[in-house]
């Protein structure tokens, strides 16, 4: 049995890991073998993501001291792990979803990316977005393919003085 003190020590650790999470993913990783488990842990580790077991009691207390979201309570069922993402709020779904087609193992109970609630139904969905780093590339390539485009037009008007400059000089030295 774990003692309060235990207890009170996970609890602070998880509302440090909640407090610095921009994606907190929360599994049911009951049906896995200790080798799927062994699996799903070093692809978390390999992705910079952090992968935490602890009672439902414990991830309840502690989501109500960071006080960003509110997990549902069917969501805190049965056994719960916590993928949690710093940089990118989207890798952990990409993870699970990969490992859920494999074998429906973990089933995604909820997710929540920069405080916004997802039910488990969603992993497609949340899987299919687009990375950080993608988004601001993409943003940064539809803000700079005006700036190119712009600076195209201004060259190509400059070809035209010149060319008209040189017609005109041509022209003049024809007639004298």
């Amino acid at each position: 049995m774990i003692t309060r003190e235990r207890k009170q020590q996970i609890v602070e650790e998880l509302v440090e890991l909640l407090d610095q999470a921009n994606g907190v993913y929360l599994v049911d990783f009951s049906a896995m073998t200790v080798a799927e488990t062994y699996k799903f842990r070093k692809v978390i580790h390999e992705k910079n993501l952090t992968y935490k077991v602890a009672k439902n009691t414990l991830i309840d207390l502690a989501v109500e001291k960071v006080g960003k979201f509110s997990v549902p309570n069917e969501s805190l069922v049965g056994q719960t792990g916590i993928v949690l993402s710093n940089d990118d709020p989207t890798a952990p779904a990409k993870v699970i979803k990969e490992f859920f087609e494999k074998g429906d193992k973990p089933k995604l109970k909820a997710a929540f990316i920069e405080g916004q609630y997802y039910p488990g139904s969603e992993l497609k969905t949340i899987a299919s977005l687009p990375s950080r780093t993608d988004l601001i590339a993409g943003i940064l390539g539809s803000l700079n393919s005006p700036a190119s485009g712009i600076v195209g037009a201004i060259n190509a008007v400059m070809r035209d003085v010149a060319s008209l400059v040189e017609e005109v000089a041509k022209k003049q030295n024809n007639a004298a």
